[in-house]
This record gives structure tokens, sequence and C-alpha cells, in this order.
């Protein structure tokens, strides 16, 4: 007879903040609501510990209760333990330590009162580890979380130390921590039942009265390629269960709470900062990253390699905010708001309009959008506004909190992205707009508040390691039994022509300098001759205050085209407006001579290729959808629409201008495949510019963002616009 063993099989299920209504009620259909109409057939033999993050609890909570109610009956009967977690899925380490105990605790909270559980332990948020995390979940209550193996045997351990629970300690506070294993990972489903079976009758006879943990998404259960059939429609999850319940006399089918109150600690342990192998792969720079991935591949088939590679890692995640910009500019912005939260709760704010400003903080700190690896991540433009979305409602609900009402405007100084530089921020109760004088003196954010929108959450065309495949055309399709990883098929056609890359951020107020025959086509492939220094050249900055408007005047002293000129950029916000207005000021130009000007504008959040969503000159007539690429001459004004959104943002200037329009496109892979992804809008106004008598000239445009449609549906269903996903 086999000896007996205990196998705790752990789910999370998980959908972001911001994704798709129609996502969350596929994987519903696909993955959730299938996995427990078989569950539930079983007795009480098989028992699962059960993980559904914040923002897919409180989908199926308001779309299906009835499925929320199925799962509290399950747990009243012993069957599903409830594994808890902070509420929206941040990764820990990236959010403030009140933050973390804050999104725990409450998520408990709503658990207890909906589900009836008792919430011992607690998912990790993509295994994201540092050991200082320990102290905050043991402070929030938490008695254990499950990891992945590899953070064990990065701390030294061997294969078959890694079947039980370990306990590990920060400032003096307690922590039970399972490993998951990575076998089970690749068995389940995509392998026979018998092959989970067999792997847990090896370690039995070995390690007699063991835990084995099984820790995975369960969107693997029907909603990745192909699984669905696979699980469902060929029976393989039933299967699964038989086999488990056929070997009940020797597989303890356990929970993890159950496990730590029935088998003492294998031991003490302290892991080293880690997440799951492919993400230390993807936290490192590109270039890095290839090279890592040339070594793993040259290696494979070394004798050696199994023992060689437990000491091999890859990168640190906090470094997604390096690779990434634009991660450190939500993780920036998401800082911010928690600083205001934490200072009117000192202050004594309090009430239901604070609490709903918190819990949009929480909301805002959701990981998904925060990196990239196989999945979307940052490159999907939908997560990222829904951020931005959650951290300009925050402010909104404060505002509304403290009563601060009517029309203001202000300005402050600070380093607001951890750059070790000023940045200035100004904001109104209708926008806020965030501009860094050390990075060209660009403009890197424009909050519309009453659409919770930031136009500029944009991203910049970069290398990626997987783009030598897109090249390579390579057009793998997985095998159930490979990794979802391993997905590279091809969503859309002439992705490799699309593999362009900026040599600066998509941001605004970028000042350029082109030659007097640049084209449209060359600047919208990133041809265009730079002829100045000023995109990124360091701004000094004034700001000139007065009772209902605010102004900052940014100043270079730069060369171009091999002369020596001033510019003044004056960008000004006034109390109770949708626009700003924008001087430029160029001196010292060189007489007879004439250079070609140009100010680039990125607009986010507003999608391509829908009719809705279009360019207009102000004067009725549209342009074409916002993908077109426009030449326009002598024109003073442009306009984007998005209906959906309800936004109109129309650009006016002082002078006859042109203006060059064209799409912003990415290449990204996904669990689907390699794919192209809308960005933004570029705008760039450009002249030819001449100077006048005094060696000057001037131009003044206006960017108003208008919300009036936005604003009259809200009227109509008696919306508030504080949240506006």
């Amino acid at each position: 007879m086999t000896n007996s063993i205990r196998l705790c099989l752990v789910l999370h299920n998980h959908q972001p903040v911001g994704n798709f209504d129609g996502v969350f009620e596929q994987a519903y259909q696909d993955s959730y609501k299938p996995f427990l109409d078989v569950f539930e057939s079983y007795g009480p033999e098989l028992k699962i510990s059960l993980h559904t993050s914040g923002p897919l609890m409180d989908w199926l909570d308001e779309r299906h209760p009835e499925y929320v109610d199925r799962v509290a009956r399950l747990v009243a009967a012993g069957r599903v333990e409830i594994v808890g977690g902070p509420y929206y899925e941040p990764i820990l380490p990236m959010i403030p330590s009140r933050d973390r105990i804050g999104q725990i605790t409450s998520y408990t909270q709503w658990l207890e009162s909906r589900l009836g559980a008792t919430v011992n332990g607690m998912w990790m948020p993509e295994r994201v580890w540092e050991q200082s995390l320990a102290s905050d979940l043991a402070s929030a209550g938490m008695k254990y979380t499950v990891l992945d193996d590899s953070h064990f045997r990065n701390a030294g351990l061997a294969d078959d130390q890694l079947l039980g629970h370990y306990i590990t300690e920060d400032d003096g506070k307690l922590l039970s921590i399972f490993p998951g294993s990575e076998p089970l990972r690749y068995f389940i489903p995509f392998q026979a039942p018998d092959a989970t079976v067999n792997y847990l009758r090896e370690i039995a006879d070995k390690h007699p009265n063991s835990v084995v943990v099984f820790g995975d998404d369960g969107e693997k259960f029907g909603t990745w390629p192909d699984t669905k059939k696979h699980v469902y429609d060929n029976g393989w999850l039933r299967q699964f269960f038989d086999s488990l319940v056929a070997n009940k006399d020797w597989v303890n089918i356990t929970t993890l709470t159950e496990s730590i109150e029935n088998v003492p600690p294998v031991g003490k342990i302290y892991l080293p900062d880690a997440s799951y192998r492919e993400m230390t792969e993807w936290a490192l720079p590109v270039t890095q990253q290839e090279e890592y991935d040339h070594i793993v591949a040259e290696m494979q088939n070394d004798a050696r390699w199994p023992r060689i590679k437990r000491f091999v890692q890859g990168g640190f995640w906090r470094n997604f905010k390096v690779k990434y910009p634009e991660t450190n500019e939500m993780y920036a912005r998401m800082m911010m708001a928690s600083k205001r939260v934490a200072q009117a709760e000192r202050d004594g704010v309090t009430g239901d309009t604070f609490r709903h400003a918190r819990q949009a903080l929480y909301r805002g700190q959701c990981n998904c959008p925060y990196w990239h690896g196989a999945f979307g991540g940052i490159y999907l433009p939908h997560l990222r506004n829904a951020i931005f979305n959650q951290l300009i409602a925050c402010d909104n609900l404060l505002d509304q909190a403290m009563g601060k009402t009517g029309a203001w405007v202000e300005a402050t100084v600070d380093d607001y992205n951890f750059d070790a530089r000023q940045e200035v921020r100004l904001a109104s109760d209708k926008l806020i707009c965030l501009l860094a004088p050390a990075s060209g003196g660009q403009m890197y954010e424009l909050d519309v508040r009453t659409i919770c929108h930031n136009l500029l959450a944009t991203l910049t065309r970069r290398p990626e390691a997987y783009h030598r495949k897109v090249l390579a055309g390579q057009n793998k399709t997985i095998a159930p039994e490979d990794s979802v990883t391993e997905h590279h098929t091809t969503k859309s056609a002439g992705l490799a022509e699309k593999l362009q890359y900026d040599q600066w951020q998509r941001k605004s107020l970028l000042d350029h300098f082109f030659d007097l025959g640049a084209t449209r086509e060359a600047a919208a492939r990133g041809e265009a001759a730079e002829l100045g220094d000023f995109i990124s050249g360091a701004y000094e900055t004034k700001i000139r205050r007065a009772s209902d408007k605010i102004q900052v005047q940014l100043t270079r002293s730069g060369n171009a085209c091999g002369h020596e000129i001033k510019i003044t950029k004056a960008v000004t916000m006034a109390a109770g407006s949708s626009s700003l207005e924008v001087v430029y000021l160029l001196e010292n130009l060189p007489p007879e001579k004439v250079l070609h000007f140009g100010v680039e504008l990125n607009f986010a959040g507003l999608p391509s290729g829908a009719d809705d969503r279009y360019f207009h000159n102000l004067s009725g007539q549209k342009l074409g959808q916002l993908g077109t690429h426009l030449d326009l001459h002598e024109a003073v004004s442009l306009g984007l629409v998005d209906e959906w959104l309800g936004i109109d943002v129309q650009i006016q200037s002082s002078r006859p201008t042109s203006f060059w329009t064209f799409p912003i496109e990415t290449v990204s892979q996904s669990e689907g495949g390699y794919e192209s992804v809308h960005q933004s809008v570029c705008v760039v106004p450009h002249w030819m510019v001449k100077a006048d008598s005094a060696g000057r000239w001037t131009a003044t445009f206006h960017i108003n963002a208008s919300t009036k449609l936005a604003e009259s549906r809200m009227a109509s269903s008696n919306g508030h616009v504080a949240a506006h996903v």
C-alpha cells in the first residue's frame, strides 16, 4: 500500500481592474462556472483552496451573485477554503506598507461578511516576494501565503525539502509559507490525470505524510487557449477528480489551513527577493534578456544544467519601473494619491466619500498594467487607462470629502516621479497637468477630471526581446502541454513592418526642429532628422500666479540647425477652465533663414478604427478616423472626438498652422500571440519659422478638453463624475 500524502489544490482566479466586461463574462462562462459545476458534484473528500481577486469578486457579486452564493454554500460545507489577499491584486512591494495592510484587511472583511469565511492566508500577487513583506502580512492577520518552489530553491533548498510549509519571520512576526510545485503546474491540466497520481505516489513512497501544493491560475481550466475543450468537453477535469477520489485512501485532498494545523513546519527559512521564473526574466533589460535566453538555450542540453539552473536567476521586479518609464509614471501617480489619502486620514477626514476615495486608490494599485511579459500588461491601453481613471477619481473624491469646491487653480513643485529632479504640478477643478522641466519641458500627464481620463497615458515604442521572433516570422502555436508563455501565434499581418522605435517618450510639448523637406511619412516612421537639442534638454522654470490663473514659464537656450536660439514656452491653466493656453516664443533666430519648427502632442485613450472616433475641423467637417494620416496646411484648428468617452479635444492656433497626424502603434505579445496595438494619436502642429526684425517668432495655441457630451450623459443618468470607467 502506498504511503499517505496531503495534496492542496489552490486556484487563483483573477481579472484586472479595467478589463472589458466581455472578457469577464467569457472567463466566467469558460472557466469559473464550469469548474464549479464539476467540483460541486463531488463529496466532502474533495476540497480546494480558492482565491478570487477583488476586481473579479466585485464583478461576480454584481453580475452573477448566484455563483458567489454557491461558493458561500461550499464554504459552509467545509469543501472550499477561501484564500484572501490584497483586495485589488497589487504587487505588494510596489505599494506603501499602510496600503498593503489596508488592502488585505479590507478584503478579509468583505470575504468574511459575504461568504461567511474564515480567512487565514492569502495569495501573493504574481508571487513577487520580498522578505520585509512577512511582517505586513502578519500584521494584516495572515497566517500563510503560497510562493513558487523556485523561491525556496533560490534560498538553497533541494527538491526533497519542498514538501510542506516553512516558517519565516520579519521584525519578530511569523508567517508560514508554502512552496507551490512547478511539476504539478505543468501536469495540471496539460497531461493525463495519471501523471499527477504517479508523481504523488513517487513522493509519498519516499516522503510519507508530506504536503504537496498545486497553486496556479484558474483560467488554465477553460480560458487559456484550447483548454475549454480539453478540460470540459473532453472531460479532463472530471477524470482528474475521479482519479483523486479513487486514490483517497492515500491521497488526502486538504486545504492549506488544515495542513498547517495538522503538519508541523519543515523548518525555518528566509527567502531572497523573487517572483516566478518567467517574471524575473521579463524584468531584465532587453539586451540582457536576450543574452539570458541564449545562455539557457545553450545550456539546456548540457548534462550539468539540472544542477546549475537553480542558481540562475533573472532580474528584480522593481526594475520594471526602470525598463518602462510609463510604469514609473503610474507608480508615481499612485504614490501621490496614496500620500493624499494618508494625509486626509491624519487630518481627520472621514465618511463614505473618503472611503470611496481609498477604494479608488486601491483599485488604482491593480498590478496588471505595471509590467509586461507573455501577457499584454503595460501594452494594453485600456488597463493603463483604468489605473489613471481610478487615481484621478481618488483625487476627485478626496476633494469632495474635504469640501474643496468651486473653481480653483494651484501649482506645486516637487520630485513627483522620483528621478531626483523637480516637476511641476498644475491643478484646477477641471484639469491636472504634470510638467518635467528637466526632460525637455515636456508635459507628461494631462488629466481631464470630469471623465477621470489621462490624455497622456501613452506608451513609447521600444525594442522587446521577442521582436526578433516577429522579424523571423515565427508563428508557432502551442500544444496543450506547453507553457502559455511559449505562444507565438501572429494575430495580425504585417507586424514586422510595424516594428518602429522611438528616440524620445511619446508625450506632449516636445520641441522639434526638422529639416525643411521633412515629411509626415518620415515623422511617422521616426526617421525625420532632429536638428535641435530641445527634446530632452533641461528647461529653466518660473511660476507666475494670479488669483484665477497660474502660468508656468519654461525657458531653454540651445542649438537648432547650427544656431544658438532661445525657446520660452508658457503653459497657463485657469480656474474653472478645461483649456490650457500654450504660448511659444522663439528668440535669437538667425535673420533671413527659415527654420522648420514643430511641437509634438500625443493623445492617449482615443482609439482608432471606429467611426465614432474621428478628426474634425471645428466647423462640422469630419476628417477621418483617429488612425488617419493627415497632412493639413493653413489650418487654425483641429479636433479629436471620442464619442464613446464623451470628449472633444480641440487645438486652436493663433496663426495658420500645418498639422501632421499619425497613429502610434506597438507590436506586443499576449496570451493570444503577437499583435499590433494602437497606443496614441500623434498630432504635430508645425511652422516654417522666419524671424521678425527683432529676431523673434511667437505662436499661441489652446488645447481644450471639452467633455460636454460626457457631462450631458451623466446629467441624464444622474451619475456622478468621480469615476468614469
